[in-house]
């Protein structure tokens, strides 16, 4: 006949530390187990385990088992900028990327519905999201940021032709999906200030953006548009990054700004808010990008801007102050 310490000596040789509140009573089991850190397929199996072994034991012929799991409050870092081409997809990626090397739990939220690219930034083209129930699971890849977005749910060059409505709702579900243990969502934002960008801020509103802008003054005057609209909707500036700052030939090595140089740096100070660095115009970033080869995944060479940008932005999340 089984007793207590027969099962709590199985449930240790299938999920060790996660059960708690076992009972046992005419050959009933009852038990908590804990699935935090674990994905949906991981929780399943463990389930599936943990009620076999149960089963098997001499006088056990029922098992209940309660799954629960921690809720994590994860943190929304928008990368937003004013017009499109300034490079904000590929900040988002490399900067969400840097972040993972840091041992942060970070997630990537395609947010640019219309114009998607993250799926070829981090090398899982062609990858479908699984959902559980009404909720999308990521999409891993392998730099260990799971990813969601519009170009894993559509057709390969397919519009998307959608009101703004529809695309605030699509935005919904790439957000409210099942993060698992993540803890920080980079959301790549669509260029403008329009209904997506307003969407997202009403309704899930971002810890702090970053702007992302090239030097020359067209670029720097949308950018101060999206500085103005996320302060309209109370969310801090973490900072700003001038992209496309000087392009070094690489034939005789000299130093040019075809975009001009400072202009980001100097907007920034004008504005009052931080100026998180630099991003040269490289050959090697465009390809490597376009090559699903993110030059963040090295701290060296081109990476190391992306780096030394991701440590700015983790120490100012790390000293803001937590949510009352």
């Amino acid at each position: 006949m089984t007793d207590i310490s027969k099962i709590e000596a199985v449930l240790d040789e299938v999920a060790s530390g996660r059960f708690s509140g076992l009972r046992y009573a005419d050959g009933r089991v009852s038990l908590v187990l804990n699935v935090s850190g674990l994905d949906v397929r991981d929780r399943g199996q463990i389930e599936i385990a943990v009620k076999g072994k149960l089963l098997a034991l001499d006088g056990v012929d029922k098992a209940d088992v309660v799954m629960t799991a921690e809720k994590i409050e994860r943190r929304l870092i928008a990368v937003g900028s004013g017009k499109g081409g300034v490079g904000k997809s590929t900040l988002s990626t490399n900067l969400a990327i840097a972040m993972s090397a840091m041992g942060r739990k970070v997630g990537m939220v395609d947010a640019d519905i219309y114009g998607p690219s993250q799926p070829r930034l981090l090398n899982c083209e062609g990858q479908r999201p699984e959902a559980e129930g009404k909720q999308l699971i990521p999409v891993p890849n392998e730099f260990g940021v799971p990813v969601l977005s519009m170009g894993h749910l559509a057709k390969p060059g397919q519009a998307i032709a959608w009101r703004g409505p529809m695309a605030g709702k699509a935005l919904e579900q790439l957000i409210d999906a099942h993060w698992g243990e993540t803890e920080e969502l980079i959301v790549d934002m669509p260029p403008g200030t329009g209904d997506v960008q307003l969407s997202m801020m009403q309704n899930h509103k971002p810890v702090g953006a970053i702007i992302v802008s090239t030097p020359q003054d067209l670029a720097l005057m949308d950018a101060v548009r999206a500085v103005d609209l996320f302060e309209q909707a109370k969310i801090p500036i973490i900072g700003m990054v001038e992209n496309m700052a000087g392009y070094a030939c690489p034939h005789c090595g000299e130093v040019s700004d075809p975009f001009g140089a400072g202009g980001a740096e100097a907007a920034a100070k004008t504005m009052g808010m931080a100026f998180l660095g630099r991003i040269p115009l490289d050959m090697e970033i465009r390809k490597s990008s376009d090559g699903g080869t993110p030059p963040a995944i090295s701290d060296n060479g081109q990476g190391k801007a992306f780096h030394d940008i991701a440590k700015s932005v983790a120490t100012w999340l790390d000293n803001q102050k937590p949510a009352a």
